[in-house]
C-alpha cells in the first residue's frame, strides 16, 4: 500500500490530503473538507490535469496582448506542448471574450479562448 500526501487547490481552504492507494486504485481519501477535495485527490492520482492560462499578442489591437485559458482542462504531462503552441499563436483584432483563437490546441481537445477583449487601434 502507498500513501500519497497533496494540497486541495478547489478552493481557498487548501486541505492537506492524504490518498492511499494499493496496485494503483484509490483505496480512501482522508483531510478534505468538502467533496470537491476528494475528486480532485482521486482525479490527481490518477490522471492530472490543468487549465492553461497565458496571453498572446494582438495584431492592431489598442491592447499588446490579451489573456487566454483552455476551455477545458488539459493532461498535466501535455502542459509544455500547450505552451509551444500558444508561443505561436497571434489574435487580429477586434478580440471578444469567449473567442477562440485555437480549436484542439496541441491535440488535446480543448480550445483556446479568450478571457479579455482587445478593441481595433
Amino acid at each position: 500500500m502507498k500513501q500519497v500526501e497533496l494540497t486541495c487547490i478547489c478552493c481557498p481552504m487548501g486541505c492537506n490530503l492524504r490518498v492511499e492507494l494499493d496496485s494503483g486504485s484509490i483505496l480512501s481519501v482522508t483531510g478534505n473538507t468538502c467533496k470537491r477535495g476528494d475528486e480532485y485527490a482521486r482525479q490527481e492520482c490518477i490522471a492530472p490535469v490543468r487549465v492553461i492560462t497565458a496571453s498572446v499578442p494582438v495584431v492592431g489591437g489598442k491592447l499588446a496582448r490579451v489573456s487566454v485559458k483552455t476551455a477545458a482542462p488539459v493532461p498535466k504531462d501535455r502542459i509544455f506542448d500547450v505552451m509551444d503552441a500558444i508561443r505561436l499563436i497571434s489574435a487580429q483584432a477586434p478580440v471578444h471574450i469567449g473567442d477562440v483563437l485555437c480549436e484542439n490546441i496541441a491535440n488535446t481537445g480543448a480550445d483556446l479562448v479568450a478571457t479579455r477583449s482587445a478593441e481595433r487601434n
